[in-house]
């Protein structure tokens, strides 16, 4: 280990904690959001919008997010996050107190405030790591969600209808997983950004970043991982139900899935150090591929389980190793720059899915069957862009790639 790892180390630890407490509640409002919005909206196309309506807030705050952690440093955004995500619990609990579709929808999106703030705890893992140690940071404190993938869907076991109204306990728990989970952030030690001087570099605009092809090739796949896990997980809670099972068999099926979002998470840096960070991102996608066919296959129980399990690896993989290689594209001060902009695209992307994962469910051939179908055969051509953009990139020398 060097010695500049030792604050590294340290920081994922704490970042690592913040992914199992303060995540936990993503499993926990992606497993009920769907459903509590079928209870709520008057047309079943729109039950996916509260979820959606999360990915949009994500989408609209990650720029600003990212432009104040450069300025005021990575615990002053987390602490920003934490509070959205308690604002957007209170909210949706409120909504769903009063019946009301449109105040649970803005609760959806101050909880996107939340899910911008935690995806930049990657980011955070490497800001203060070495070379060698920056892609297994990353995929270290993606492996905390290992932990948030059993508390998640356990509490909404144990508080979705805890009170008359259902669903409203969930949210109240939300409440409190982001007062405490905040706490945590007051033990990390990550330097603020320094102010450049006047004769700094400002390194390149954002079109240049963007049409690097590295950069170009690492935001499309993260783009494409993201936004298909989101597209079939959001449908996923709604195909279950409406196939003939019980809440309590879609809560199971999404923690098999979170789990192997996450566990993976424990090796993958491992990986992409030995093999790479372009062979990892294309396992991931052909894991993607293999997901949708397994869903295609046929809606026994087990079928969604291990589409769901499938779904969540390729996503690891995929996603891990495009933020990898994103971080290895670009200069510590053109991050607040290019990390904003990166999630400005992929929770862009994971917004339309989400959008469209209701629409394809409930609205496609008049059967949960149909719609689960739909939903999984809309992977395709945006498994094919990703692929292609990869190999692409693969075709050119080395040298002309970043």
């Amino acid at each position: 280990m060097q010695a500049s790892d030792t604050r590294a180390r340290r920081n994922v630890i704490v970042l690592v904690m913040a992914q199992a407490l303060l995540g936990s509640q993503m499993p926990m409002i992606f497993t009920i959001g769907g459903l509590a919005g079928q209870s709520l909206a008057s047309n079943i196309c729109f039950a996916t919008l509260p979820i959606s309506l999360i990915v949009l807030g994500s989408m609209l705050t990650a720029t600003p997010i990212s432009w104040f952690m450069q300025r005021f440093g990575r615990r002053a955004g987390f602490f920003v996050g934490a509070l959205g995500g308690a604002l957007g619990g209170a909210v949706g609990a409120w909504g769903l107190y009063l019946a009301s579709f449109p105040v649970f929808l803005a609760g959806s999106f101050l909880t996107g405030i939340y899910m911008s703030a935690q995806g930049f705890y990657r980011f955070a893992a490497a800001d203060t790591a070495s070379e060698d140690f920056r892609p297994k940071a990353i995929s270290y404190v993606l492996a905390g969600g290992l932990v948030s993938a059993i508390i998640g869907p356990q509490m909404v076991k144990l508080t979705a209808d805890a009170y008359v109204v259902p669903f409203i306990g969930t949210y109240i728990a939300v409440i409190a997983v982001n007062l405490v989970g905040a706490l945590l952030f007051l033990f990390l030690d990550i330097p603020k950004p320094p102010v450049p001087a006047e004769d700094a570099p400002r390194g390149r605009s954002r079109w240049e970043l963007l049409t690097t092809p590295r950069i170009a090739v690492a935001v499309i796949c993260a783009m494409v991982s993201y936004a298909l896990m989101n597209l079939v997980m959001t449908s996923t809670p709604l195909a279950v139900v409406g196939c003939g099972f019980d809440k309590s068999d879609a809560a199971d099926v999404v923690t098999g899935h979170v789990l192997a979002m996450f566990a993976p998470s424990f090796f993958t840096g491992h990986l992409i150090a030995r093999f790479g960070t372009e062979r990892i991102v294309a396992a991931g996608l052909v894991i993607l591929a293999a997901a949708g066919a397994v869903a295609l296959s046929g809606v026994a129980l087990e079928n969604f389980f291990v589409a769901l399990i499938l779904l969540g690896l390729g996503w690891n993989f995929g996603f891990i190793g495009a933020t990898t290689m994103l971080a290895e594209a670009h200069a510590p001060h053109e991050r607040g720059r290019m990390q904003g902009m990166n999630d400005l695209l992929v929770f862009g992307g994971v917004t339309i899915a989400s959008l469209a994962s209701g629409g394809l469910m409930n609205c496609s051939g008049g059967s949960a069957e149909a719609g689960w179908t739909a939903v999984n055969l809309a992977m395709a051509p945006f498994l094919a862009l990703a692929g292609g953009a990869l190999i692409w990139l693969l075709m050119r020398p080395r040298a002309q790639q970043a």
